[in-house]
């Protein structure tokens, strides 16, 4: 489940919530071994999505860096690259 996990920082445009809450409900999956939670453990998994995701927003916030933001669509492209070189083309 991690490897869905994208890098945020250093993006033009940057990170919106959306993707920041798709990370960390990606992340608390992963610690959790929950695709879906009980009805029991709802609100305790919902709650340490909320806590992740704002952590995440707080260490985006806060990180610095010297090189120029890289751009989505380039970076896109390098990973479908990746991925035919890695898999092969998929059929069309």
């Amino acid at each position: 489940m991690c490897r869905n996990i994208k890098t945020l920082f250093n993006f033009d445009p940057p990170a919106t919530d959306d993707e920041v809450r798709a990370a960390s409900l990606q992340f608390v999956r992963k610690l959790s071994g929950f695709q879906k939670p009980s009805q029991a453990n709802r609100e305790a998994f919902d709650l340490a999505v909320d806590e992740v995701a704002t952590a995440a927003q707080a260490l985006l916030a806060a990180l610095t860096t010297t090189s120029a933001p890289r751009n989505r669509e380039v970076e896109a492209a390098k990973a479908r690259a990746r991925a035919a070189k890695r898999f092969g083309a998929a059929a069309s």
